[in-house]
């Protein structure tokens, strides 16, 4: 379809849908394709830039006093008859025309509009950018053509791949699906696709794909079900296609036929607004498909513009190399009727002739409607910017001009190459206030909305916008939703989810499923003392020192901590028995002290037994330093105490036992010069001097390696065991071999002692407690240092405690039996062996 200018614009369209070819004998020659399936939405294309050109012939600020022509011409869907239409608008093979006065020529085609196919767009670019002419396309989106070395020329007013890409992948993570089907159609933009959205997806972390097919052109229905079998398999519910309409009714007939339900589709621009497939068969299918669709505008006038289509009036006097005129042969299609001459047979089988005065308004309908334009205000901005890059270069000043010498381009002398520097400037606002520029790509700012296939009651079909996708200023893509507009085509009407692995918990780690796609894992959860406090935790953090993990190991809590508490049965038990037997020891103290005047108390220096009776309460208090919490002061003050305070006892035991066998020996005869040797001054003075041996020993200690509180975590993971280290063991171990040495002292001693008269000593006595003694003592080391935490404290108290009362009972129990219910045997003569004479 043509019309004459001073300047013409090309445009290629989509009319028709397919094409046969012939079939080639190379006997004769060929005959010319055939297009099949008129395409309306393509020749309403095809009439939105005839009306822009109109439009702007009719508009005396923008190029004033030059006519637009154009020459719009019908790809098929077909490559070579794309391509072959672009070469005869880029050598200038139409009809010639009165240029000026006396000037007859080719009119020039300074821009073409068009193709609406990636594939189309790049062999035509490849070609036609030789001859420096400028393409500005409408629907192709392949991210390839914003190559500025390969593709120069090329300019576009939809956004590349590159942004649906990334566009599609903010829809993905915005309803967390991280498990994805993508198919592509078999050409450039659907391969290219493909390639950025692996990659794209990968940078991003949004998600993996469960799989990814490429749907085949022409027929190819066991392929076509090889691919709807493994989306019928795939785990993954949502599915999105890069392709086109074609390819979408292909896939759609065998979804059908498999009835393959439960699937939320992702529309490319190339589909998402195709009404084909918005039937009622489809619809159950594909009702909330959520798409990215072409910015949608509203073009004034257009309506009123098709409305004037009459086929005498738009005919160009001849049919074209493709058949006839577009407008004839949309007229044929919607009222099913044929100009005549009609086709042979045509009348016979009851067809009727088109007149040109139907009534397009009742028969028209599709193309008439304008309520949703989106690849046509694409081509309005296209001619616009073609327009407007033209005007700019015929208001070029004389020797202001860009080109060498600062020349001008004239419309006489003009050259596509020249038109191209203004169409790289181009700044202007459509109608409906959308900026239109080019970046240094040739790409225009980036916009797509955002529509939702809703299937109503009343079986009608809506496409809703809910949303808008853009990048603006210095900023990356912005995703802006109206999740309660949005249909879902689900039970439950909320979005599906589709995850390979369901995201894990707080408390728990991703495990990357080896040889799977990084979106399947499993969910490990986090060892003990370890957390993770986010969902899809890649590794678990540890607690710090004091904190360890909860039972979900989702945050830190302070660990337990374990002592010999006062607080607890145990230390409670081991305190009572520490002061029952501290009151025990002041009983017999009293009790001492009150019969301090008898023999018994007498016998074997009184004193030495007050300080024995003073030595063993201190030994049952020094035991309440090993319960409660360790601190600096009782972990210093509680084994010098113990050691000091035994030392005392076990001196006084080892004293009196020498005072035993001095007595005896001093009964023999030339024996009493033994007793000089200890008398009460030498007694109190050994007791003092093997006392301060071991407070010697102690203060070294303190003072070189000095015992001090430990948080031991060893014992248990999940508690703090409060202890105190002994700080120096050399220092520990000399304490109980000092204490050992003395009681096996008195042992040996009290040994010898043991067959001497009864009523002289208490010998056998101090044997007895020294057993005891030594028994809980060995028992006390293997018991010790098996036993963790605060049980070695707890056993340590039950040793000092157990041998205090040992001792205690041993020495002091006869006595006070004595004392308090045999009063009789507590006299000299008794005493001294004299019978008792019962009365």
């Amino acid at each position: 379809m043509h019309k004459p200018g001073d300047v013409v614009l090309g445009g290629l369209f989509e009319v028709h849908y397919t094409s046969v070819f012939p079939e080639l004998s190379f006997t004769s020659e060929p005959n010319q394709l055939t297009c099949q399936g008129f395409d309306t939405a393509g020749f309403r294309h095809a009439m939105t830039m005839a009306f822009a050109i109109d439009e702007i012939n009719k508009n005396s600020h923008l190029i004033p006093n030059v006519t637009l022509g154009y020459s719009l011409y019908d790809n098929c869907a077909t490559l070579v008859i794309g391509f072959s239409a672009a070469l005869l608008l880029a050598s200038g093979q139409e009809e010639q025309f009165l240029l000026q006065e006396k000037c007859l020529g080719t009119p020039p085609v300074l821009g073409i509009v068009g193709d609406s196919m990636s594939t189309f767009s790049i062999a035509t670019s490849d070609v036609i950018g030789l001859f420096n002419l400028p393409i500005v396309s409408y629907f192709a989106t392949c991210s390839c053509l914003s190559d500025r070395r390969r593709f120069p020329t090329f300019f576009r007013t939809i956004p590349s791949d590159a942004f649906q890409v990334r566009a599609m992948i903010k829809i993905l993570k915005r309803f967390g699906w991280t498990w994805a089907g993508l198919l592509v159609s078999d050409d450039d933009y659907g391969l290219h696709v493909a390639r950025t959205f692996q990659s794209d997806l990968a940078q991003s972390g949004g998600g993996c794909l469960a799989y990814s097919e490429i749907l085949p052109w022409g027929e190819d229905p066991a392929e076509v079900k090889r691919i709807v079998e493994i989306m019928k398999k795939s785990t993954a519910r949502v599915v999105m296609v890069f392709a086109h309409r074609i390819h979408m009714i292909q896939l759609m007939e065998e979804v059908v036929r498999e009835n393959v339900t439960g699937l939320q589709w992702l529309a490319s621009e190339a589909w998402s607004a195709a009404a084909v497939l918005q039937t009622p068969r489809l619809m159950p299918y594909l009702s909330g498909t959520l798409g990215i669709a072409i910015r949608r505008g509203e073009i004034p006038g257009l309506r009123d513009f098709l409305l004037r289509i009459r086929s005498d009036i738009h005919i160009s006097g001849s049919s074209n190399n493709y058949g006839h005129s577009m407008v004839m042969q949309f007229w044929e299609y919607t009222f099913q009727c044929r100009f005549a001459p009609p086709p042979a047979g045509w009348m016979e089988a009851g067809g009727e002739l088109c007149t040109g005065q139907e009534d397009l308004e009742s028969g028209g309908a599709e193309l008439l409607d304008v309520s949703d334009l989106r690849p046509e205000y694409n081509i309005y901005k296209a001619v616009y910017a073609l327009a407007y890059a033209l005007d700019d270069m015929l208001q070029c000043k004389p020797g202001r001009g860009p080109f060498s010498g600062h020349s001008c381009a004239t419309l006489q002398t003009s050259e596509p190459w020249q038109l191209m520097h203004y169409l790289e400037k181009v700044n202007f606002t459509t109608s409906f206030g959308d900026q239109v520029s080019f970046d240094e790509n040739g790409d225009a700012l980036p916009i797509y909305d955002v529509m939702n296939w809703l299937w109503l009651p009343d079986g009608r079909t809506k496409v809703q916008n809910v949303g808008l996708v853009q990048k603006l200023a210095s900023k990356d893509e912005e995703l802006t939703l109206d999740d309660d507009k949005i249909f879902w085509n689900f039970d439950s009407k909320q979005s599906p989810l589709s995850v390979c692995s369901e995201s894990c918990p707080p408390g728990t780690r991703i495990a990357r499923r080896k040889g799977q796609p990084l979106c399947c894992f499993d969910c490990v959860p986090c060892s003990e003392g370890k957390i993770s406090n986010d969902t899809d935790s890649m590794e678990c953090t540890s607690c710090p020192e004091d904190f360890w993990s909860n039972a979900q190991r989702d945050y830190c809590v302070p660990k337990k901590t374990e002592f010999l508490s006062y607080h607890e049965p145990l230390g409670i038990c081991l305190t009572t028995t520490s002061l029952l037997g501290t009151f025990i020891c002041a009983v017999v103290l009293g009790i001492f002290t009150y019969h301090r005047s008898t023999p018994m108390v007498r016998a074997n220096n009184s004193e030495l037994s007050f300080l024995l009776l003073v030595s063993l309460k201190l030994c049952f208090l020094c035991s309440l330093l090993f319960i409660g919490r360790p601190r600096l002061w009782t972990c210093q003050l509680r084994h010098a105490a113990f050691g000091i305070s035994f030392v005392l006892c076990v001196s006084c035991i080892l004293v009196k036992t020498m005072v035993v066998l001095a007595v005896f020996k001093a009964s023999k005869p030339g024996g009493g010069a033994s007793l000089k040797w200890f008398g009460a001054g030498q007694q109190r003075g050994t007791v003092m001097v093997l006392t301060s041996i071991q407070a010697t020993i102690c203060t070294a200690w303190i003072v070189s390696a000095s015992p001090a509180p430990h948080k031991n975590t060893q014992y248990h993971n999940d508690k703090i065991v409060y202890e105190c280290v002994v700080g120096s063991t050399v220092g520990f171990a000399v304490l109980l071999g000092y204490i050992g040495l003395l009681v096996v002292l008195s042992f040996l001693l009290a040994f010898l002692a043991r067959n001497l008269p009864d009523n002289f000593n208490e010998a056998k006595l101090i044997t007895f407690s020294i057993l005891i003694f030594c028994a809980v003592w060995v028992a006390f080391v293997p018991a010790y240092v098996n036993s963790p935490g605060k049980y070695a404290d707890a056993v340590e108290v039950f040793a000092i405690l157990a041998s205090s009362f040992g001792l205690l009972l041993a020495l002091f129990g006869p006595k006070c039996y004595i004392i308090l219910l045999k009063p009789e045997r507590n006299t000299k003569k008794a005493i001294m062996g004299c019978s008792i004479t019962k009365t």
